[in-house]
């Protein structure tokens, strides 16, 4: 399993050629692969759990949003899918790179905590860096520095991910999660790719650089237009990150290479996706995550192997929490007994016919944001965060929403709920405005919303199978409007045209 830390283009548009050729044009290519959080922490943390933010409680990517804390290693980790695959399915499990933000925090064990399920394991203390970082190799911290040839995160990775597969028993199964920090930031390149894509530049949607108008208060702060400085950071941003993926490919490439000289790559699935989207420019935002949007909760997912034509494309309605549930499935173990939220991915990637999938799933974030006024930016006030220069903000205490993301035969939406003073509520209706420019939360149908609004409701509160209950626009659907107004632990509101 290949985790890039976060890829907001579509793939066709990728830098990745190899990665394209070697895994998306000898599988399946998802089309409508989301997260429920886009932030690095809680999505990883969804990938290893099968469970949405709000029942693994990791809601942003610090010790006490439950970022690797103590809590999350005596709750979660016991119960991850690797620690399944270790101990019930006698699988060897590998990892190397980026783990969880706060990993190896001196209150959270440092280094020397080793996740449970985890036969071999070299882990990145803290966030992403390119040189000049330490490793937890099984538990002991090894210093790397500068040189390019021996310290280059990613070549590292590389290296240890072909060691392993040298090494391994040959007897027992093996899993492989092998999460690149490229290509988030600093935008490190190698030596040889800083000069690639000098002509590549963010792309310029309809929804670039301009107002996001009848949107949440965070977003209808940035200044629009941009300043050039804005405009030339987000495009050097977007070059150089092409540039570090590079190497991400020369990775793929090799383990591809292994694989196949180990005889072994035709009995293999290869997973390929990431923990988030970005964004660079849109509705003058200048770069970041961590948004409701399409740029931001959208990913990349690429699998192949055992059972799966070559070159197909699927778009069906996936997430990130269906990771977990898919390599068990793989692995033959029993997902009753698990409490996953997400669904197996197995019988999509055989291509079976008659398969009752998912029209909706959830998306929930928690805002941060400081006590005090951001330096930069005194005229917001209280609890903002991420400012830019320009006193462009993106993230704040109360930008914390929960959405809805539909895709069924009839419908292609997103209906989000703000928790602030305003109960700020945005729609899109994504068959005719795919970049999310207008929102429709005034003018669709009060059925629509009121319906959307329960369902919102009751996915909040769900976990395990009745996160897999029916959405709105699915056959089996039954809205009662008399729930809502029932007990539910979430109180559901009635939303009228005055109130939005």
């Amino acid at each position: 399993m290949l985790l890039a830390d976060f890829l907001s283009v579509p793939f066709f548009q990728t830098p990745l050629k190899k990665t394209n050729a070697l895994i998306a044009q000898k599988g399946i290519t998802f089309l409508n692969a989301y997260v429920p959080s886009a932030l690095c922490c809680p999505s990883r943390a969804s990938i290893l759990t099968g469970k949405y933010p709000h029942n693994h409680h990791v809601v942003n990517n610090t010790l006490e949003g439950n970022c690797s804390s103590k809590l999350w290693q005596k709750i979660q980790e016991p119960y991850t899918f690797p620690a399944l695959l270790k101990t019930m399915c006698g699988y060897q499990t590998f990892f190397a790179g980026k783990y969880l933000n706060e990993y190896g925090a001196e209150d959270a064990g440092g280094v020397g905590h080793v996740p449970p399920g985890w036969s071999f394991w070299y882990a990145l203390e803290k966030n992403s860096k390119y040189y000049n970082y330490t490793l937890s190799v099984n538990g002991k911290a090894r210093r790397h520095g500068e040189n390019y040839s021996v310290d280059y995160l990613t070549d590292v990775l590389a290296n240890m991910s072909l060691d392993f597969l040298e090494y391994k028993s040959n007897f027992e199964p093996f899993f492989m999660m092998i999460s690149t920090p490229a290509p988030h930031s600093p935008w490190t390149a190698a030596p040889q790719y800083t000069k690639s894509f000098q002509n590549v530049s963010a792309p310029r949607n309809s929804n670039f650089n301009i107002h996001g108008k009848n949107k949440h208060w965070l977003i209808r702060q940035a200044k629009t237009p941009m300043t050039n400085s804005s405009v030339q950071f987000l495009d050097d941003a977007y070059r150089k990150r092409w540039q570090t993926l590079l190497s991400v490919d020369d990775l793929i490439e090799k383990l591809v290479k292994k694989l196949e000289l180990n005889g072994e790559l035709d009995n293999t699935y290869i997973f390929y996706t990431s923990d988030n989207g970005f964004h660079t420019g849109q509705f003058s935002l200048p770069i970041d995550k961590r948004q409701l949007y399409e740029f931001d909760i959208k990913v990349p997912l690429l699998v192949r192997g055992p059972g799966i034509k070559p070159n197909q494309t699927n778009k069906m309605l996936v997430a990130n929490i269906d990771l977990g549930p898919t390599i068990l499935d793989i692995a033959g173990y029993d997902l009753n007994k698990t409490q996953m939220d997400g669904m197996s991915l197995l019988p999509l990637l055989r291509g079976d016919k008659n398969v009752t999938w998912r029209s909706d799933f959830l998306v929930e974030y928690q805002g941060e944001g400081y006590n005090g006024s951001d330096p930069t930016c005194p005229g917001l006030g209280p609890g903002v965060t991420h400012c830019f220069p320009d006193c462009v903000c993106e993230d704040s205490y109360n930008n914390t929403y929960a959405c809805v993301r539909t895709l069924s035969t009839s419908w292609d939406l997103q209906y989000c709920e703000f928790d602030d003073r305003e109960v700020f509520v945005e729609v899109y209706n994504l068959t005719a405005d795919p970049h999310q420019i207008n929102n429709i939360a005034k003018t669709i149908d009060q059925e629509i919303l009121e319906k959307m609004n329960y369902r919102l409701m009751m996915l909040q509160s769900c976990s395990g199978a009745t996160c897999r209950t029916p959405g709105v626009f699915d056959p089996g659907y039954r809205f009662d409007p008399r729930l809502m107004f029932s007990n539910h632990g979430v109180r559901a509101r009635r939303f009228s045209a005055q109130s939005l």
